[in-house]
């Protein structure tokens, strides 16, 4: 970890109390101290788990959801002087190991973005039906925006203050990852893909976007392309 650059850990989490110590630990365990946790709008006890640990702990007061935590995650940062802001998922499927080469690009100004991509790394055991329904989205974004890239609904992602502060999160749905590949085609933001690793146990299975959704946020994706 490059103590030059000021780091932000961002993690949406919605009913995580199952896992969110372990995803705590695991970046403090690499040297990831400023840490954010947006709870939005949890019934279990996931903020009192939080609250043990010494990280920064936001509240929702109902559930408005992924894009919406993200964003005021990424608001928080930006307030706090971020040099780099990090999304990282709440329910244990990503590695803080993998950050250190997420954020390297970035700290050499060779992007300004960095998108996750559990295709590049053989490390991601990904569901076969999984892997055909995120590719396929994927390819959908080529057709529309252009930008190349196999898995743009990975949580995993890392940006400059410069790209935090231009890329504009309006959706607050498990679209908003779609959102960010538009942003980035819009604007013209440097973007690089980095192979890391996601671990799919039935917990993260079950938490994760449903078969169902992924098909709305494509159509709801193509429906704003077409009519802007």
């Amino acid at each position: 970890m490059n103590e030059a650059f000021k780091t932000y850990i961002v993690i949406p989490a919605y009913n995580e109390a199952e896992m969110i110590s372990h995803v705590l630990r695991d970046l403090m365990d690499h040297g990831y101290c400023n840490i954010v946790v947006v709870d939005d709008g949890s019934s279990d006890k996931t903020s009192e788990i939080v609250k043990k640990h010494n990280v920064n702990l936001v509240k929702h007061p109902v559930n408005m959801g992924p894009g919406a935590a993200i964003k005021t995650g990424v608001d928080y940062a930006l307030l706090k002087n971020a040099d780099i802001i990090v999304t990282f998922d709440a329910d244990g499927q990503h590695l803080a190991a993998d950050i250190n080469n997420l954020i390297t690009p970035i700290i050499n100004m060779e992007a300004e973005i960095t998108l996750g991509n559990r295709f590049l790394n053989n490390g991601s055991n990904v569901p076969l039906f999984k892997k055909i329904i995120l590719k396929s989205g994927a390819f959908l974004m080529f057709l529309m925006y252009g930008i190349i890239s196999s898995d743009t609904h990975n949580g995993l992602k890392a940006m400059s203050k410069y790209a935090a502060s231009n890329i504009d999160i309006k959706s607050n749905g498990w679209e908003y990852c779609s959102e960010i590949i538009e942003e980035i085609k819009l604007k013209k933001i440097k973007y690089k893909e980095i192979p890391v690793t996601v671990k799919y146990s039935n917990y993260s299975i079950k938490k994760g976007q449903k078969i169902y959704n992924s098909f709305y946020i494509v159509s709801k994706m193509f429906l704003k392309w077409i009519f802007g």
